[in-house]
């Protein structure tokens, strides 16, 4: 192919795409390869660059296994699942974030007032609110999964030493909406930067680290589902979240208490607890199904 133009090239790639591609299918790699070559031209990438590119790349490959993907990490820390996030959910409720990759399914079930805290060392944490839709109503039934990590930064997963599910549950709301359970203040922690990742990091002078975090899951029959993420305020990585998973709306406060007979009623924990503790007020609203 002599006197070849840049331009000729990206279309002669998109016309081996045959008719019978899904439309939307071929709709992206359209302007996959669009913006690709785009990206090629106006960097002027040179062969070593590119070379570069495509090792890093293999080297993601390489490190990933069913325990560990470096790409879903890549395309967090680039801020693609966060926008991805963004763009599939815009409604009127509580705002969404990134799933990550420490969900588990089939955590048990807690009574509302249920104690997750055990025998894992930190102070006694309430968190509790309502499930209510973007009209006001409470919501019954509503579904809530949390997961968090130890004091120590680290999942149940990734922790030999922590039972399965610890720091786990799920819940379900009554006729009040009303959840509420006691835990420990998760602690901020590290993305795997031991990879590819790592070497982006370190290239670009960005932090590896996520602030503090609880993550929730709520389901609710009529409703969407809501995948989101509960942040502490104050936390030194709350504007540095190596995941873009930080909204404005998912900031938490931890109020201090040092007298056991203010705790909620409800609570399993009671007597238990450790003096201070701390609360949590936090309430979740749920966007109509066909919103």
């Amino acid at each position: 192919m002599k006197n070849v133009s840049m331009d000729t090239i990206t279309q002669a790639f998109l016309d081996y795409c045959g008719e019978e591609t899904d439309p939307r299918t071929l709709f992206l790699l359209t302007k996959m390869v669009e913006h690709a070559h785009a990206f090629a031209k106006e960097t002027q990438l040179t062969h070593e660059e590119w070379m570069r590119g495509l090792k890093f790349l293999f080297d993601a490959g390489q490190i990933s296994d069913n325990e560990r993907n470096e790409f879903v990490l890549l395309s967090d820390v680039t801020g693609m699942s966060s926008l991805v996030d963004m763009i599939g959910s815009q409604h009127d409720g509580t705002s969404s974030s990134v799933l990550g990759p420490f969900h588990s399914v089939g955590a048990p079930e807690l009574p509302v007032g249920g104690d997750l805290k055990q025998d894992n060392e930190g102070a006694t944490v309430v968190v509790e609110g309502v499930v209510r839709g973007v009209d006001g109503a409470l919501v019954e039934g509503a579904k809530i999964e949390l997961w968090q990590t130890a004091e120590n930064g680290l999942y149940y997963s990734q922790d030999a030493k922590q039972e399965d599910f610890n720091l786990c549950c799920s819940m379900v709301t009554g006729t009040d909406g009303r959840y509420a359970v006691t835990t420990v203040k998760p602690a901020p922690y590290k993305v795997p930067d031991d990879g590819p990742v790592g070497e982006l990091f370190r290239a670009t002078g960005r932090t590896p680290w996520r602030p503090s975090h609880l993550h929730f899951i709520v389901q609710a029959d009529g409703y969407r589902s809501l995948v989101t993420e509960v942040f502490a305020n104050g936390d030194p990585y709350l504007d540095r979240d190596a995941v873009f998973g930080v909204r404005e709306d998912l900031i938490m406060d931890y109020v201090r208490h040092d007298d056991l007979d203010a705790l909620p009623d409800c609570l399993a924990i009671q007597q238990n607890a450790t003096i201070p503790w701390y609360k949590v007020d936090f309430d979740f609203v749920l966007a109509p199904e066909n919103s």
